[in-house]
């Protein structure tokens, strides 16, 4: 086993390509959890092993949001614990990469926490809101369920965009190829923020404000519903393309 320098190096190596990933993620979240992953790699632990530390981190800082009356202390603590959260997520990935050790098993666990954490996120505020929110109208109520739907729609067909992708892929043959990817843009890592799960996590540290976390909550679901309709435009044109390929 080597130095955790040398683990380092080696998963700059073994980096999912940039391009569609937002600046957070590309610098903030990957290279945490290139950390966490070079950690866990000499710690011995299996990807799947990181999925369930991910999911423990997230899922207890989601049954704080519904449980616990919101403070400043529990923005930190919530926000803390989403974004460790979200960085041990990237290092399963990367850390099976590294050691060879991923599969269908590890995939679709990942997926399943995933699956589950767009759930419970906004399962949670919704609990918050209606057990300590002292709304201006119940109608509020009805946003967390608006921004759910968005959040798993975007999940669930951004997956079948990429396995529906793959197998005419696979049915077509190694002879085909799909077009190389393009550069990586800038414009593009910043216009994606918005969208970013990470930057999403941003808005848990206004829970000392319940106004403000409102607010804040409430433009995040307009702009993920904007992007949400512009992924499925995308999505669609290019599954219609591959048909005609």
């Amino acid at each position: 086993m080597g130095s955790t320098g040398t683990v380092l190096r080696e998963l700059r190596g073994a980096q999912k390509s940039a391009k569609g990933v937002s600046l957070y993620s590309r610098y903030v979240n990957r290279p945490a959890g290139r950390v966490l992953a070079a950690g866990a790699y000499r710690a011995g632990l299996t990807p799947n092993q990181v999925t369930l530390i991910s999911a423990l981190f997230t899922y207890v800082a989601l049954a704080s949001v519904a449980l616990v009356e919101p403070s400043w202390t529990l923005a930190v603590l919530v926000y803390a614990a989403l974004a460790i959260g979200f960085a041990f997520d990237s290092a399963d990935g990367q850390l099976a990469r590294l050691t060879g050790r991923g599969g269908p098993d590890g995939e679709w666990l990942d997926h399943v926490v995933d699956c589950g954490k767009l759930l419970l996120v906004h399962t949670a505020v919704l609990i918050s809101f209606y057990r300590f929110g002292e709304l201006p109208s119940d109608a509020w109520l009805l946003l967390p369920l608006g921004f759910q739907l968005a959040a798993v729609v975007t999940f669930c067909a951004g997956l079948l965009r990429e396995h529906l992708g793959k197998a005419v892929a696979g049915a077509r043959g190694p002879s085909w190829a799909a077009a190389p990817a393009g550069p990586v843009s800038r414009v593009r890592a910043v216009a994606l923020l918005p969208a970013d799960y990470g930057v999403f996590c941003l808005v848990f540290l206004l829970l000392g404000a319940p106004g403000a976390f409102r607010a804040g909550y409430a433009v995040l679901a307009v702009v993920h519903t904007l992007f949400l309709a512009a992924f499925l435009a995308k999505w669609f044109r290019e599954l219609k393309a591959l048909r005609a390929g």
